[in-house]
């Protein structure tokens, strides 16, 4: 059995190959490139082995956690305002 291009009708000379057919991404997620220094590269190998989890998971993982610590400090900020009124 062969591989056959996709042609389509439309354009009787125009033939795609298949890894340029659908380019949408298969998730709805939001992608972010990062570019980290080698000893942070290694520790979230590491994190994610010990994890069992890929590293995409762990950093992902980690992003929130950072997150929510953030949100914690500006409501603590927030009620230590309303507790001097």
């Amino acid at each position: 059995m062969s591989w056959q291009p996709e042609c389509h009708t439309d354009e009787v000379d125009k033939v795609l190959h298949p890894c340029y057919v659908n380019l949408t991404m298969p998730t709805t997620k939001h992608r972010i490139n990062l570019a980290v220094p080698a000893d942070m590269d290694r520790t979230l190998h590491e994190l994610a082995r010990r994890d069992e989890a890929s590293v995409a998971t762990k950093t992902l993982h980690l992003i929130r956690r950072a997150l929510e610590l953030e949100e914690d400090l500006v409501l603590q900020k927030v009620a230590e305002s309303r507790e001097r009124k």
